[in-house]
């Protein structure tokens, strides 16, 4: 069974769908409201709408099975996490940073910043520590997206 880095439903807060023809970009949060996170997005192969919930998984792999993809999947052979979904993307985690957030009572709190890039569509994942602990710089990594 493939472990993912991260498995959450998103629920979408707004949409900037001015700033290109064929690309939005998404704002997000977990149903838990502890990770925030912003998207690029092909809105002609994948439109998504403010309010609407989402499964957003980011995976080392899309074998059903955990095992690394190699450089050639032969059709039929083996099941597919992107079988289940309906938007894939791959690429690269290039960035990874420290946010330090005011609580309401004055405190701070930590949060880990994830920076991917999918062929210059973008992914911004800014959640707790512990839920961003599989995360490391130079990964490839694989963005699967599914309406719920």
């Amino acid at each position: 069974m493939a472990e993912f880095h991260f498995d959450e439903i998103i629920k979408v807060i707004g949409i900037d769908d001015k700033r290109y023809e064929k690309v939005s970009r998404i704002e997000a949060q977990s149903e838990d409201e502890d990770v925030y996170l912003e998207l690029d997005v092909h809105s002609q192969l994948f439109r998504m709408l403010q309010g609407e919930k989402f499964r957003m998984v980011v995976s080392h792999t899309l074998n059903a099975d955990g095992s690394a993809v190699t450089g050639h999947i032969s059709e039929g052979k083996q099941k597919s996490l992107a079988d289940k979904f309906e938007y894939v993307m791959h690429g690269l985690l290039y960035k990874m940073s420290e946010d330090k957030e005011k609580q309401n009572d004055g405190s701070n709190t930590v949060k880990v910043v994830v920076y991917i890039s999918f062929g210059g569509l973008q992914l911004m994942l800014k959640g707790d520590p512990l839920k961003m602990h599989k995360f490391r710089l130079d990964q490839r990594l694989f963005l699967l997206l599914r309406k719920i």
